[in-house]
């Protein structure tokens, strides 16, 4: 699938954080190819579809074992067995063993921090990707979650296991379906290219939103409601970090994809892997862009919060200089002399209307303070 160029837009959440407390981590020196599923249990129970294809036919069959797929891949079809849920590795064991899957990508695939990368083996390669979706609320920021892929390429077959039953694979059954496609016509290589595409797919749908929540995020700041805005901010900024490292290494992987000798991929087909390349390249210029824009939104907001206690100053300091007069024609009305015996008289003291002069003495200079202010364009 050829990917239209996007501007990269969105905010972002936690970023399933509740999720990413919820690992448990592997016991340090433990023993190099033990499987232990490192993530949370995300679907009840393990499931597996085989979807076995070819130009002629095209159908889907769940099964509890992975015994039941053995017709299928002996065939001349291509299969593709479709894995949800990774809690279960005794039963994930059997796929493994099945498959003769090396110890290191048996433990890879259960340990959900991976990095993206590719490993290539004597008679299997292994992919990991990371998938992130984003489902947008209604004021504005996105809520991302982000999940683990596996993905296995024999020589007739493709594994992909997925922590989530989520239909991140949708458009690829749909696609199946038809018979005029180029899955059903080309080889599995060509079927884990189009899961890798789906994946990548994925990523702009989130960066569209994410910029559209810095647009919002931006208009709230200008319009002066700062409230929460700096949490939205750091969590935006964190969260893009998060984007760009899973990118990033997404795109080093396809690269040696490009770059090396895979016996698993023929050259066709790496002319669409370098598309897939193409695109991840564009995901990260986006996300260098949203996170140019984050830290101008942070520079922004730390600006309107200064601007605002210069208004606030402003005022404060106009007040205490209107108050500073008031303050020294009462000092010297309030000092306690004898004005009879003194040589120097004070006559308002002992003058009938020396109160009413002074009360407007004081309104006369705070009138013409605040006309001060107003001609400075102070007020």
């Amino acid at each position: 699938m050829s990917r239209k160029a996007t501007s990269g837009h969105a905010a972002t959440s936690l970023f399933n954080r509740k999720h990413l407390k919820q690992v448990v981590r592997k016991k340090p020196g433990g023993v190099p190819g033990t499987p232990v599923h490192t993530g949370a249990k995300r679907v009840e129970d393990i499931q597996m579809i085989v979807h076995d294809f070819d130009e002629d036919f095209y159908e889907a069959i769940p099964i509890t074992k992975i015994e039941k797929s053995e017709p299928y891949l002996t065939s001349k079809s291509k299969t593709w067995i479709q894995v949800n849920g990774l809690h279960d590795v005794d039963k994930l064991k059997s796929v493994w063993e099945y498959f003769s899957l090396h110890p290191l990508v048996q433990e890879d695939i259960v340990s959900t921090t991976q990095r993206p990368k590719t490993e290539l083996y004597p008679d299997h390669m292994y992919m990991v990707l990371r998938l992130i979706t984003d489902k947008q609320t209604a004021d504005g920021p996105v809520d991302l979650h982000t999940e683990q892929i596996s993905i296995v390429l024999g020589t007739n077959y493709v594994l992909s296991f997925q922590e989530t039953d989520e239909p991140v694979f949708a458009p690829i059954l749909k696609r199946l379906e038809m018979s005029t496609t180029r899955l059903r016509r080309y080889g599995t290589d060509y079927l884990a290219y189009a899961l890798i595409d789906a994946v990548v797919d994925h990523y702009f749908n989130a960066l569209d939103h994410i910029g559209e929540s810095i647009e919002q995020t931006e208009d709230l700041i200008i319009s002066g409601d700062t409230d929460r805005q700096i949490q939205r901010i750091h969590s935006l900024r964190h969260d893009l970090v998060f984007f760009r490292k899973s990118v990033w290494s997404l795109r080093d992987a396809l690269n040696s994809l490009i770059r090396d000798d895979v016996p698993l991929i023929s050259p066709e087909v790496k002319l669409f892997i370098r598309d897939v390349y193409d695109h991840a390249s564009q995901a990260i210029d986006s996300i260098e862009t949203n996170r140019e824009m984050v830290s101008g939104l942070y520079e922004m907001y730390m600006s309107t919060l200064s601007n605002r206690m210069n208004e606030v100053m402003k005022v404060l300091t106009m007040i205490a200089t209107i108050f500073i007069p008031l303050t020294f024609i009462a000092g010297i009305y309030g000092m306690n002399f004898n004005t009879d015996m003194s040589p120097y008289n004070m006559p308002e003291l002992n003058w009938q209307y020396g109160y009413p002069f002074s009360i407007a003495l004081m309104a006369a200079v705070t009138l013409g303070l605040i006309y001060f202010f107003r001609r400075k364009k102070w007020l």
